[in-house]
Formats: structure tokens, C-alpha cells, sequence
């Protein structure tokens, strides 16, 4: 196949030179117009056009010389470097065709000038045609190409280095290399990517028998896994091995090493070199757990130092169990051998490794192979993958919990108003009544942070000025600073509006300051500062990407202790906390995430320990000119005091739980109302198919048992479509998402809830 890539070549070349000969042809064809024409014009005209033809020819052939001399000085600068080369060298022309070689090439092959490349390789290698010609292809692309092949002798490196129209071709033997040292003391084979065997070293055929072609006909069970105990079949019958596979190239080429189970111990010269010269980490393992040897890979991957008298559980752990447990189990074979993740202890750095054990047996009896990998941006992966998972099921649990907590807080301080409408603030029980709706709205406020973490809490976006937010907190955050603490603002003069949840947004700048302040235990400064920033490429760190577009910016620093390299990657986490015992939830700064991305935005952390830390939010910047009706100030257009169109309206009120609706059906009455009350959404369904019953507005919780709220309203009003509905849930749930299209009459309030919230909003929605 080579041979026929050179006739080709050559074949290409002829082609190349052909115009030269085709402008002399030609040139020799003008020749007799100029004898033959009787007109003297005629004549110059066709020598003029001959003498440009033949010059044209001559030039043609100037720069093909010059080339082709060019070439033959690069190839001959390159053959004088390698006259001193130990490795045989040797150069062919553009057809293929061997022109020099040198000293080595001509000790151990003789001369071959003017032989094809591939019959030279064949007296070194079998199949040298099929190598010559991948490597010819390869040069067609690549300016270099390597292919290692396994002889009876060894490895065998052919390189090829394009060179001009040349070639340079370079041999050479694989002898005491590093990675494939112990191809000649331990069965190897070459295995393509589909499986096929391509070839296979001296030891192996003996193992073997005679010639294969496929994994298949080699192992009883497929696939092959590095350190993996495995059946072989040899040339008188199956035999226990343990494999090492290693890939060879970006061609999905693999080599197998086998270890015979009955390997001589490591101490052993002939194992020992093989042991130590396989590419792999290997440990030698006693039954006992002591080490007995480990190869280079294996001490820079552990850090061990040579002649050290260390048991593997003193060089790894975090298997979960005693590792002596393990290695014991796997000895007597109770446990199939399958990899395990540790950690090396003895790097200073993180570092996981992955283990696979292989019982292997000497003359001393039954010991351990260990064939390790460093799995620590594996282990990476898994623990993002692991908290990713954690996350989304707390989040689901709070959620759940908050659902049903809010119902719990929304009796409580709903009782707790009808109880304080019936007192005046001098009587004694009137502040008994004040501290229980304080301590409930604690409540509310934890329960907030649960659902902020977990992005279920319900949001009511506005357009806010920071500088007039900020001025209205500053107050507030002062007395929580302190005075040992200075707090300074400082706001870009021009800032943008954005749009947020202003009572969200007051919560995470007082959970940041909060843990600036705690953070300065000997006092300092805290600057708050908001600043306009104009992204015009994303901007990437930590795992996130901001687009590109304006984005408004708080950023809030100290002069505290910081944060730990190693703790700042979780202090978003939920429950993780740098503050003694009894002093953090650890939900702060879960809540200022939650509220952060479900507001759009993106928080980001810096810190240097001993110099303090800084929390930057950005939040896209608000167009002004997009500010819409409803984003303007809520008491503008809601009027605090209610009006009388409410009286003698009929309000429906369904909802489970019954202390909700106790509270719920008394504060409507008292305002005025006509109140039906219905526990479920069958009952009220029920209830609606009386004709003759008016009802002016629906008020429902979301979620309950049977049908949920947004089904059977939507069921109702195809029979009574002027009715207004509220919606009241403890969180809003994704069937929310879509309520405003399904139910365009409706409103959402939240729980917990007030007499006041309940009642507002009922009237706001009257006609």
C-alpha cells in the first residue's frame, strides 16, 4: 500500500513538470510561422512569441531547480544533525525514495539508498508497509508523526518529520523508556479502539499461545479495567491475571499489560523492573496493610519517600471504614474487587485517589496489587454534583415545612389581632399581646430565610431608588452596628433604579452587615457602596456567568478577620456557619443567595484573611422609561384606610386548616362582611351550584388536599366569570406561575398574614 503512495507521488510529480515541457512544445510550434510567413510582421510577431514561451519555459525551470536545491540543503542540514544521532536517521525525496542515512541506519539495516521507505522498515518491523503509509497520511495533515509498534524484540518508535518536499525518518528502539519499559519483562498487547488486537510483545505470545485478534478471544469477560482481576486464556488454559490499561494515543489505542496472579514477589529483579516502569501508580500491599513497595508514580501521587515503613491506613483514609477491614475482606477474596475513593493524607494539598485492589500470590502468600489514579478532579465533580442534590432537597424541605409553618404563624398572629382589637394599649394584657405578635414575626422572618434559600418565597418586585432605600435603612443599621462599628454609604452619583422586592432587598443588606459587624470584634468600618457597571462581555467567575448589559452594584466590605481559602466556596451552603456554636443559623447567608439569584442578580465574595472581606450584588439596572403602572408606589395607589364598598359583600373562604380559617372568617366579618366558609374545594363547588347564591369574591388557599385552588376556581368561574378572586398560600408554588393568565380577576397574599393584609386586600379587590 505504501509502494502504491509512492507510485502515486511519483506519478504527481511528472504532472508538475508536464506545463514545462507543454511551453517548449510550444514554443517549437511558433518556429516554423516565423519561416513560413512571407510578411516581415508576421515573422517578428511569431519569434516574439516564441522567445516569450521559451523564456517563460526557462523561468518555469529556474524555479523548479531553485526549489528543489532548496529542499536538498534543508535535508542535508537536517541528515548532518543526525550523523551523530545513535538512533538510525534516514532521508527520502518527495517520491519516497530513500537518499541518504546515516551511520546507525547503515549498521543496522545496510544501505538502502533509492529503496522505498517501507522496505527498509521491514527488516525491523512486520506490517512496515501499513506503518510507512499511516504515517505518509498523517504527514499530509501534520507536520510530524509518531507511531510506537511492539516486535518480539520490544517497542519500536518510527518518527517522521516533513521536511521541504522530504521526508526525515527516525528509529528507534524502545529499550529502558520510562512508559514502556517493562513492555519486554510482561505480557503487552495493542488494542484498537473497537477491541481488535494490532499486536502484542514476545511475552505475550508465549502467555498466550499463539496469535489473537480480539480481546474477546483473550478474556472471558469484557471490558477491561486497570486492575481488574481477570481469566486469560493461555496456551494451556485459563490463568488468573490482573490487567493494566493504559491508553496509547488520541487514536483510542490502548496498551494491556497483564500480572499473572503467581508474579514473583516486587523484590524479585525481573518484577521489579516491570513494577516500577509501568506508567501507572502501583502499591504492594501484605495481608497485613504494610506496604512492601510502591513505584515512582505511586510515591509522588501518595508523597512517600523511599524506605519508609508505612501500613496503608497511615497514607490514605476516608473509605468509611477501617482500611485494614477492606484489605482483609478483599485477601480472602469475601468481597468482589471494585475501586474505591480515599484521600492521601500525606499531601499537603487536597488529594483523592482511587484504588483497585488485585490479589496476587508469591512465594510468601496471598499479598495485595493496588493500581491507584488520582481522582481529585473527580472527586471535585462528585461533590458538586452531591451538594447541588443536598441543596435542592433541603430546599424542598423548607419549602414544605414553611407551607405548613405559615398556616401555624398565620393563626397565631391573626388571633392575636382579634385579641388586641378588644384591648386598649394601657391594659396590662396589651403587651403580653404585643411580644407574642414580636416573637411571630421572628417566626415569619426564619421561615423567610427557609423559603429565600430554597427560591419559593413569594416576590413582589418594585421599582426602588437605592438612595432613597438606603437612606430610610440607614437608620436601622446603625443602632445594629453599634458604636464601635463605623458605617459609611457612599452612592454613584449616577445610579440607576432597579427593580426588586424592596422588603427582601433591606433583608439581605442587614444579614450582610450584620456579619460584617460580627466579623470586627475590635470595631472598624463598614463601607457600603453602589455603583453603575456596563458589562460589555460576560463576565465569568465562580461557576456563574453575568451577561453583558448595565448592572447596578452593592458592594459591602470590612476590615475584619475574612474568610478561610477553604471555607469561602460554602459559605452560601445551608447550616454552614464560621461563628461559634449558639451564634449563627447559618441561614443568612443561604437567604441573601436565595433572594439574590431569584431577583435576577448575582452575588460574589472576596477575602483575604486578617484584611477582612467584601460581598459584591449586581442586579440589572431598570430602563425608566419601561416603569409601568404597577411598579409605582404601592400606598399611592392603594389607599391604607378602607372604604365602606365592602360592606354587605358575600366572600367565599375556602381553606383546610381550620384555625386559618376561624381567624380568617372572623377578621371579614368584623369588616363588614358576609362570610361563607367551605373546608375543601368540593364543598365549595358544591356550594356554587345554588344559582340563587350571590358571591362577590373568592378567597382560597392554594394548596389542599383534592383539588387545589387555581383548578376549582377556574371550574367556578366558567358559571360566575364577574367573581374576583385571592389567592393565599404559604409559598408560591410553580402552578402560581401561570395563575395571573388562567385567573386574570386574581391577587396573590401571602402567610403569614395580618387582620390588616387580609382585609386591604379583599377591598381592593371589590369594584
Amino acid at each position: 500500500m505504501a509502494e502504491q503512495s509512492i507510485v502515486a507521488r511519483k506519478r504527481t510529480a511528472r504532472l508538475r513538470l508536464r506545463p514545462f515541457w507543454v511551453l517548449i512544445l510550444a514554443a517549437l510550434a511558433c518556429l516554423p510561422v516565423a519561416f513560413i510567413a512571407e510578411e516581415l510582421v508576421v515573422q517578428a510577431s511569431a519569434l516574439a512569441v516564441s522567445a516569450s514561451i521559451v523564456a517563460s519555459a526557462a523561468l518555469l525551470s529556474i524555479g523548479h531547480n531553485r526549489l528543489q536545491r532548496r529542499d536538498k540543503a534543508r535535508l542535508a542540514l537536517a541528515m548532518s544533525t543526525a550523523a551523530t544521532d545513535p538512533a538510525p536517521v534516514f532521508c527520502t525525496d518527495r517520491h519516497g525514495s530513500i537518499l541518504t542515512q546515516n551511520p546507525a541506519a547503515e549498521t543496522r539495516f545496510g544501505a538502502c539508498q533509492g529503496q522505498p521507505m517501507s522496505r527498509a522498515l521491514s527488516r525491523a518491523l512486520p506490517n512496515a508497509s501499513a506503518v510507512a503509509f499511516r504515517l505518509e497520511s498523517t504527514l499530509v495533515r501534520a507536520p510530524s508523526a509518531q507511531e510506537a509498534v511492539v516486535t518480539v524484540r520490544g517497542a519500536v518508535f518510527v518518527t517522521a518529520y516533513r521536511v521541504g518536499s522530504g521526508t526525515i525518518w527516525r528509529v528507534e528502539d524502545g529499550g529502558d523508556t520510562p512508559v514502556r519499559g517493562a513492555a519486554g519483562s510482561l505480557p503487552m498487547m495493542v488494542v484498537s479502539r473497537n477491541g481488535t488486537i494490532l499486536s502484542m510483545n514476545d511475552a505475550m505470545r508465549r502467555t498466550l499461545g499463539h496469535r489473537k485478534r480480539a480481546l474477546s478471544d483473550v478474556f472471558e469477560h469484557l471490558p477491561v479495567q486497570s486492575g481488574q482481576r481477570l481469566r486469560l486464556r493461555g496456551a494451556e488454559g485459563w490463568i488468573e491475571v490482573v490487567a493494566i490499561d493504559l491508553q496509547s494515543g488520541g487514536d483510542g489505542r490502548r496498551e494491556i499489560y497483564i500480572l499473572p496472579v503467581d508474579l514473583l514477589p516486587v523484590e524479585d529483579s525481573v518484577a521489579a523492573r516491570a513494577f516500577g516502569a509501568l506508567p501507572v501508580a502501583l502499591v504492594h500491599i501484605a495481608g497485613d496493610g504494610r506496604i512492601l513497595a510502591a513505584n515512582p508514580r505511586a510515591q509522588t501521587l501518595l508523597n512517600l519517600h523511599p524506605g519508609s515503613d508505612l501500613d496503608l491506613s497511615d497514607v490514605v483514609e476516608g473509605l468509611g471504614r477501617p482500611i485494614n477491614d477492606w484489605l482483609s475482606d478483599t485477601l480472602e477474596e469475601r468481597i468482589p474487587s471494585r475501586p474505591e475513593m480515599v484521600r492521601a493524607c500525606l499531601r499537603d494539598e487536597e488529594c483523592f485517589v482511587q484504588i483497585t485492589l488485585g490479589r496476587i500470590t508469591g512465594e510468601g502468600g496471598p499479598t495485595l496489587l493496588g493500581v491507584l489514579h488520582d481522582a481529585t478532579a473527580l472527586k471535585s465533580m462528585e461533590q458538586q454534583f452531591v451538594q447541588s442534590q443536598k441543596m435542592q432537597a433541603i430546599g424542598e424541605l423548607a419549602g414544605g415545612i414553611a407551607h405548613d409553618f405559615n398556616n401555624l404563624l398565620t393563626a397565631i398572629t391573626g388571633h392575636c389581632d382579634l385579641m388586641m382589637l378588644r384591648h386598649d394599649q394601657g391594659e396590662p394584657d396589651f403587651a403580653d399581646l404585643a411580644q407574642i405578635q414580636q416573637n411571630a414575626n421572628r417566626a415569619a422572618s426564619l421561615v423567610g430565610q427557609l423559603l429565600a434559600f430554597s427560591r419559593k418565597q413569594t416576590m413582589r418586585p418594585e421599582i426602588v431608588d437605592l438612595r432613597a432605600s438606603m437612606s430610610d435603612l440607614a437608620h436601622l443599621l446603625n443602632r445594629l452596628v453599634g458604636e464601635r462599628v463605623g458605617l459609611t454609604l457612599d452612592h454613584d452619583p449616577a445610579l440607576k433604579p432597579i427593580r426588586v422586592d424592596r422588603r427582601q432587598l433591606d433583608q439581605v443588606i442587614m444579614n450582610l452587615v450584620v456579619n460584617a459587624r460580627d466579623a470586627m470584634a475590635e470595631g472598624g468600618t463598614i463601607l457600603v457602596e453602589t455603583r453603575v457597571v456596563a458589562l460589555t462581555s460576560p463576565l465569568r467567575r465562580d461557576r456563574a456567568e453575568v451577561p453583558p448589559g448595565d448592572y447596578v452594584t452593592i458592594r459591602i466590605s470590612d476590615e475584619g478577620v475574612g474568610i478561610p481559602p477553604d471555607q469561602i466556596t460554602r459559605i452560601f451552603e445551608p447550616f454552614f456557619t464560621t461563628k461559634p456554636t449558639g451564634e449563627g443559623t447559618g441561614l443568612g447567608l443561604s437567604m441573601v443567595y436565595g433572594i439574590v439569584k431569584q431577583s435576577g442578580g448575582f452575588v460574589f465574595a472576596d477575602s483575604v484573611v486578617g484584611k477582612g472581606s467584601a460581598f459584591t450584588l449586581y442586579f440589572p439596572a431598570h430602563d425608566p422609561s419601561l416603569i409601568v403602572e404597577e411598579d409605582l408606589d404601592t400606598a399611592r395607589l392603594f389607599p391604607t384606610q378602607l372604604s365602606e364598598t365592602g360592606a354587605e359583600a358575600v366572600v367565599l373562604l375556602v381553606e383546610d386548616e381550620a384555625s386559618v380559617r376561624a381567624f380568617a372568617s372572623r377578621a371579614l366579618r368584623l369588616r363588614g362582611f358576609t362570610v361563607l366558609e367551605a373546608e375543601n374545594a368540593e364543598v365549595a363547588l358544591d356550594m356554587l351550584r345554588d344559582q340563587e347564591l350571590a358571591v362577590d369574591i373568592f378567597v382560597t388557599d392554594v394548596i389542599m388536599p383534592g383539588m387545589d385552588g387555581p383548578t376549582w376556581v377556574c371550574e367556578a368561574l366558567k358559571t360566575r366569570p364577574d367573581v374576583k378572586v385571592v389567592f393565599v398560600s404559604g409559598y408560591a408554588e410553580d402552578v402560581l406561575n401561570a395563575m395571573e393568565a388562567k385567573v386574570p380577576n386574581s391577587v396573590f397574599l401571602a402567610k403569614p398574614f395580618t387582620l390588616q393584609d387580609l382585609t386591604m386586600t379583599v377591598q381592593r379587590q371589590l369594584p
